[in-house]
């Protein structure tokens, strides 16, 4: 038991959260082990080069020939992956007391999903493989320019079109939080139009809150179980920790550096679709330029795990300046450390993740880190507060 938290955690709660801990990463490894295997029995069984040459003798075109490989691939991975879902929902968090989501309501988010990935999704596929198709030498150009202003538009729409087919989104109804929550958007500079409580509860007990959107759809969203749960100076330090994310401009470095990233990633696909051995290892006969793009992806695939723990070190950067920003904002540390333990303690968070684990998967400091980082070490300096090291 770390110190800090023996005046939350009793040893029965810390039970629970170890067997929380251990249930949900032992499933979470049986799930990825068997959709890794999946991915192998396709790839090595000599089935895509057969379903392939099925497509390829109806004579649609190579833009119809792939959509349709890929539609096909895509139900086929997700229905896979359905009773994995009802497993974790129905079995593993029910038995810890988070799930309060009925069937009806996850069939519900179930065939939602599935609407928006088809016109959303195949909508961006069908445009990908005619820039492949007609595109010329510079296609791989001009679909970095698609891909990445199809970011920006989900980005800008998953607030106001997406999240709301799941979740009502409304402002704060507390009356004494509204205001302090004014006041303290006020003095960050913010609007405070761009605060909204979600009905999280209807599907969960956990508790959280997200920065998320571009431009005017920007919007800072607090669980209404977070809401229920903490005091009024703990949400108030949370959203400060959040407005930091806004103000520190996270959400745009986030995205040049995936813009970056995804420009290296569709060179390489041009240099790559068209090399014969590429097709020859997995039994083709010929060049297919979407069936390139799967086995590409699939290449990339493990080199890319690799790159974990450089996107988790620069998503603790910014959870760390977002700390800073807050305890600036909010000039105490003690609501933020007690948000953070009750947080804690609400979701089962695993308080001793090994140092390495957290090195390479954590998007977020380690909570004993964060609280310990968090001291009331500011200063005055020429009438401004300072953040000493």
């Amino acid at each position: 038991m770390p110190e800090l938290f023996r005046d939350f955690v009793d040893q029965e709660k810390f039970r629970k959260i170890s067997a929380y801990t251990a249930d949900s990463d032992h499933f979470g490894i049986i799930a990825t082990t068997a959709n890794q295997w999946l991915f192998l029995a396709i790839l090595l069984s000599g089935i895509l080069p057969w379903f392939a040459t099925m497509i390829n003798r109806w004579g649609y075109g190579l833009i119809a020939n792939g959509f349709i490989f890929f539609v096909a691939l895509s139900i086929f991975a997700n229905l896979f992956r359905i009773p994995f879902s009802l497993y974790d929902t129905f079995v593993i968090e029910e038995r810890y007391g988070f799930n309060t989501m009925t069937l009806k309501t996850w069939i519900s988010d179930l065939l939602k999903n599935m609407a928006i990935l088809a016109l959303l999704g195949a909508l961006l596929l069908w445009i990908l493989l005619t820039l492949m198709v007609h595109g010329g030498k510079t296609w791989w150009v001009w679909a970095w320019i698609l891909v990445g202003l199809f970011e920006l538009l989900m980005l800008w729409l998953f607030p106001v079109v997406i999240a709301p087919l799941f979740n009502k989104f409304d402002p704060i109804a507390e009356r004494t939080l509204e205001d302090r929550i004014k006041a303290l958007m006020e003095k960050a500079g913010l609007h405070v139009k761009g605060v909204f409580r979600m009905d999280a509860s209807k599907r969960s007990k956990h508790t959280n809150a997200y920065f998320t959107g571009l431009g005017r759809s920007k919007r800072i969203v607090l669980f209404d179980t977070l809401v229920a749960s903490h005091t009024e100076e703990e949400v108030l330090a949370v959203l400060a920790h959040e407005v930091g994310h806004w103000k520190r401009k996270h959400v745009l470095k986030q995205i040049i550096l995936l813009e970056i990233f995804s420009l290296a990633i569709f060179y390489g696909v041009a240099k790559l679709l068209y090399w014969p051995l590429l097709y020859q290892t997995f039994g083709f006969q010929e060049v297919i330029p979407y069936v390139g793009l799967f086995l590409i992806g699939a290449l990339m695939g493990p080199p890319g795990y690799f790159v974990q723990p450089l996107e988790s070190a620069i998503s603790r950067k910014f959870e760390r300046e977002a700390d800073d920003f807050a305890l600036k904002l909010t000039k105490a540390a003690e609501p933020m450390r007690s948000a953070l333990k009750r947080l804690a303690v609400d979701n089962l968070a695993n308080l001793n993740p090994h140092p390495f684990y957290a090195w390479f998967y954590y998007s977020h400091p380690p909570l004993v880190e964060r609280i310990l980082r968090l001291k009331n070490n500011w200063t005055v300096e020429g009438g401004k507060w300072r953040l000493e090291d």
